[in-house]
């Protein structure tokens, strides 16, 4: 056999191996009943970047921008120079349930609303019995960027977890600048709280606007407690500034890598989709464009990291 032949018939072997290897992989698999599951990736977009206008408004663009699922922000001026919240922290649950209706009339599933401080447990569990009556699964929550008593969160996160268990709902703690600004960090309070009822939301654009870090090493530290994504991406060049997902400097095939084969269900919820060095829109249908834009960005890396 001359070498030409020797060369040929060693590149069929090992296409071979290769053959056999991946097939193995899947017998196995289906013979311990644990195939490896992806994570389900709910890409959604928060109502604050239409706060300037009016709830209808900001619901009407995200529906318009092709997004199946969103996220309750804080305030919308429903009439000219006022600001209302969303939802406000001492209405009913009954309001709940209708403001939740109003995104689902529209095909919108709300997957987060935002949450008071960690620093006192009656106005939370008051807001996991709205959340409850509203069926919005995840609570998002931060600390104070000069800072928070740690051990104060623990404490009442032990309390809060399990209540967040039995009515339904998990309480997710953001990284928001201080003692809390990284992953690293809130991982800590979360492990020692111990309960599944408290999980991580990761905000990268969040890691580099306060602490000038890659966000990719942080999250490393703490991907195994990731369980939501506020999306901001952030540029330091030519202007220190955040803006929509993509036209930062934070690579994202990066960023969800770590959890695209979690088996849990994560919610990405766009947080900021403005474009850097340019002013914001004043106009909604330009705001619908640019959540349009971040909703086909994310389906793009969503579709890369799990192809």
């Amino acid at each position: 056999m001359n070498i030409l032949n020797r060369r040929q018939a060693m590149t069929k072997g090992i296409v071979a191996l290769g053959t056999l290897n991946a097939v193995s992989l899947k017998i196995r698999a289906q013979v311990s009943g644990k195939p490896a599951q992806k994570t389900q990736f709910q890409i959604a977009c928060m109502t604050l970047p239409y706060n300037a206008f009016p709830l209808s408004r900001a619901l009407q663009g995200l529906k318009k921008a092709g997004y199946r699922f969103a996220a309750m922000g804080t305030t919308h001026q429903n009439t000219p120079g006022k600001s209302d919240p969303v939802l406000p922290q001492d209405a009913s649950l009954e309001t709940a349930r209708q403001t939740a209706g109003r995104f689902r009339d529209l095909g919108l599933e709300p997957v987060m609303m935002f949450g008071p401080s960690p620093d006192q447990v009656d106005p939370l569990k008051a807001r996991i019995l709205q959340a409850e009556a509203a069926k919005v699964p995840q609570i998002l929550v931060m600390g104070n960027t000069r800072g928070n008593d740690l051990e104060l969160w623990v404490k009442n996160f032990k309390e809060i977890g399990p209540f967040a268990r039995d009515h339904g709902v998990m309480v997710v703690l953001k990284q928001h600048g201080g003692n809390t600004g990284t992953g690293d960090k809130c991982a800590r309070v979360i492990q020692e709280v111990n309960d599944a009822g408290v999980g991580l939301n990761y905000d990268a654009g969040n890691i580099m606007d306060y602490h000038k870090i890659d966000p990719i090493s942080d999250l490393k530290k703490c991907a195994g407690l990731i369980r939501s994504f506020c999306i901001k991406d952030h540029r330091q060049y030519p202007k220190d500034e955040d803006c929509g997902p993509g036209l930062g400097e934070i690579d994202h095939y990066k960023l969800l890598a770590p959890v695209a084969n979690a088996s849990w269900t994560i919610p990405l919820c766009c947080e900021n989709i403005f474009a850097p060095l340019l002013p914001r829109p004043k106009d909604p249908d330009s705001i619908d464009g640019l959540a349009r834009r971040a909703r086909e960005f994310l389906e793009l890396v969503v579709k890369g990291i799990q192809f």
